[in-house]
């Protein structure tokens, strides 16, 4: 037993001492993974990812013994940088969208040369690079071996291919030993992806990312496998499914109108009503949510494609791609959208934004959306007033007005979208230039002791903030609606026409800045400690839950009413669809006139009712009244729905399902009328 325990300590200390590449390279590649875990996931430690994330270092590091030993160290210095930059990049990705990145983002990548500064002020921060420290310390290892002569010795033993094999064996035991330990849930998931951030906790960053390598071929080899289960689970889900439309008041309520929407940048809910120092942030969306029907509890349900996947949700009443955007990797496939559902009742549809016409390649996808005319950029506007990315909101809408009068008088019925982008991260070119008068401190009246005298005393609050800087560029887009209300007036274009308004998702504010908002005390210029009885905690549940945007229909006549009822932008079509006499049999979303309770579900299959906030990454949930009870019946009940919405709205459009399926249809209809 005493040989054995010896000429183990010696071959230890041998393989020690001749692999110190190999080793560092595993060590510090898996300690970031870790690292990343903490940094976004927080608080979260399992063996599980470890062990994963070891597996995969382990079988690329084996690769290395094929290479001579004085060039080994380009090897893993090599992929020390790139699990270094992969790091780097889900750190910033999972500070603006909770989640983590995805290769098919490459493809949208051009997206965001527009929007760069945004990135670098809004979003990176200092622990983003925290990582560099893994290839940094590697390069740091070669000096110091090359000086101890390390590569000459170890070049002596010429164990190569032996070590190579042998290491491939530990990697593959390794990843045998983790797949025992998986269970049916974790397989069906990693399979999906669509629940990222799942999949990063149970099977580590590296597994994450090979497994979305083959997620994001999609696109390319969807014809080539899995059609028919695609087929299947799509017929299922739309023979089963329990979705029964009742007449209601609001039945054909808009049935000939002409409609004008309004997509509002960036536009959150919770500036509804909000004032400073007595003045209002939204006065003229005040107006209008007072007037018209207001829903007041509406989530946007927007992935990597921001913008681009709220208008896909809007007009379609599908969820966004799991991998990659509609607009970028499945524009071609065809959709049963609004504006072809209006021009079957004799619409004219248009579309207006003030960007690049090729900006989320818009061009293409709004002709295939069914969209008459696109109307954009210098092809259609002067761009007289630049704000930020482009043409300003106040000069958009101004320009805009005319073409719709000129619209108005060639044709019946119209239905336009017109999409906003003053109000667009990072908010601060409105600031810096001073375009917009609104105040963000706190003003209050404090007695001067010297003179006795009451004086108004202003407190910073949110003044040069990021959440500050925001509220003042929400003031001036709600200025440019309330501009363009005026001017359609007084063209006359609001006596028969209805305006609806969307916020197409949150303005990516961090949660830090919400802990200023939420808990600044001006009388002293601090924020309140955490053990203060009126400190406000924002936690996950909170900001989620802030992250409501402002949906309305308003026509000049309309009584108004509130809804509060949940809703998600996947509801607006069947919504409108009621009020002008339109449906789309491939809705996932409801009429909230017809439901008794709705769920809004998002991409990352989390959910959302009147009752509760479903986190399905950690399997946990917040009760809206905490004094309300729900069985788990009834969380399993939703989690379901959750999981065959998002799955099967991503089948309908990477296996373009609406246009397969029709075209079966019509072969159908050919066989019978010849028979």
């Amino acid at each position: 037993m005493k040989n054995f325990i010896n000429k183990f300590k010696v071959s230890t200390k041998g393989y020690l001492t001749t692999n110190v590449l190999f080793i560092t390279f595993v060590i510090t590649s898996v300690l970031n993974a870790t690292l990343l875990r903490f940094f976004t996931v927080k608080n979260y430690f399992d063996f599980k990812p470890v062990i994963a994330d070891l597996a995969v270092v382990v079988i690329i590091g084996a690769f290395g013994y094929f290479i001579k030993p004085k060039h080994q160290f380009k090897y893993f210095f090599g992929w020390s940088v790139f699990f270094a930059v992969l790091c780097i990049i889900n750190s910033i990705y999972y500070t603006n969208f909770l989640s983590f990145a995805s290769l098919s983002l490459a493809t949208t990548a051009l997206q965001l040369v527009g929007v760069a500064d945004a990135v670098t002020e809004n979003i990176m921060e200092l622990k983003d690079f925290s990582f560099v420290w893994a290839p940094i310390a590697m390069l740091f290892l070669n000096h110091y071996l090359k000086k101890q002569g390390y590569y000459a010795r170890v070049e002596k033993i010429e164990q190569g291919k032996v070590r190579a094999l042998t290491t491939l064996v530990c990697g593959l035991i390794f990843i045998g030993f983790f797949i025992s330990t998986l269970n049916s849930t974790d397989i069906s998931r990693l399979g999906k992806q669509w629940n990222r951030e799942f999949v990063v906790m149970r099977f580590g960053l590296y597994t994450y990312q090979v497994n979305d390598v083959i997620a994001s071929l999609k696109p390319q080899i969807s014809p080539l496998f899995g059609y028919d289960n695609a087929v299947k689970e799509f017929r299922d889900y739309y023979e089963n499914r329990d979705y029964t439309h009742e007449a209601n008041e609001y039945t054909d309520y808009l049935k000939g109108k002409n409609i004008i929407v309004i997509h509002a940048e960036s536009f959150q809910q919770f500036l509804i009503g909000k004032t400073f120092n007595g003045i209002e942030v939204t006065p003229n969306m005040n107006r209008l949510t007072s007037e018209g029907l207001y829903f007041s509890n509406f989530y946007a349900q927007e992935s990597v494609g921001t913008s681009s996947d709220s208008e896909f949700t809007f007009n379609t009443s599908l969820m966004p791609a799991s991998s990659g955007t509609v607009f970028i990797s499945y524009w071609d496939r065809e959709f049963v959208t609004i504006p072809k559902l209006l021009k079957e009742q004799g619409y004219y549809t248009f579309s207006m934004h003030a960007n690049n016409g090729t900006y989320w390649n818009r061009n293409v996808v709004h002709e295939q959306f069914g969209y008459d005319n696109f109307y954009y950029y210098k092809k259609d506007f002067i761009i007289d007033e630049v704000i930020g990315l482009g043409l300003s909101d106040k000069s958009f809408f101004h320009q805009a007005v005319p073409k719709i009068q000129e619209i108005s008088e060639n044709y019946d019925k119209f239905y336009g979208v017109l999409i906003m982008l003053t109000n667009h991260t990072p908010f601060s070119d409105i600031n810096d230039r001073n375009l917009v008068d609104f105040d963000v401190d706190y003003k209050y009246e404090k007695v001067n002791e010297e003179t006795g005298e009451t004086e108004i005393v202003s407190a910073p609050y949110l003044e040069g903030t990021k959440l500050g800087n925001y509220i003042k560029s929400v003031h001036y887009a709600d200025e440019a609606i309330g501009q363009l209300i005026d001017e359609l007036d007084a063209a006359g274009l609001l006596e028969n026409t209805a305006i609806v308004i969307y916020g197409d998702h949150d303005a990516k504010v961090k949660k830090s800045e919400y802990v200023r908002y939420y808990n600044y005390d001006p009388y002293t210029d601090s924020i309140l400690d955490e053990d203060d009885p009126n400190y406000i905690d924002v936690d996950y549940y909170s900001y989620e839950l802030n992250r409501k945007v402002p949906f309305l229909i308003w026509t000049k006549d309309m009584e108004h009413q509130e809804i509060t009822k949940v809703m998600g932008m996947y509801d607006v079509l069947p919504t409108l669809g009621n009020m002008m006499g339109f449906s789309s049999p491939y809705a996932l979303g409801h009429d909230i006139f017809s439901i008794d309770e709705n769920v809004v579900v998002f991409p990352s299959g989390n959910w959302v009712t009147d009752k509760m906030y479903y986190n399905a990454q950690k399997g946990e949930w917040k009760l809206l009244d905490p004094n309300d009870t729900v069985s788990m019946e009834y969380i399993d009940k939703y989690t379901q729905y959750a999981e065959d919405a998002v799955s099967v709205s991503d089948k309908i459009i990477v296996y373009d399902l609406i246009k397969k399926t029709n075209e079966t249809e019509e072969l159908l209809k050919e066989y019978n009328n010849e028979g």
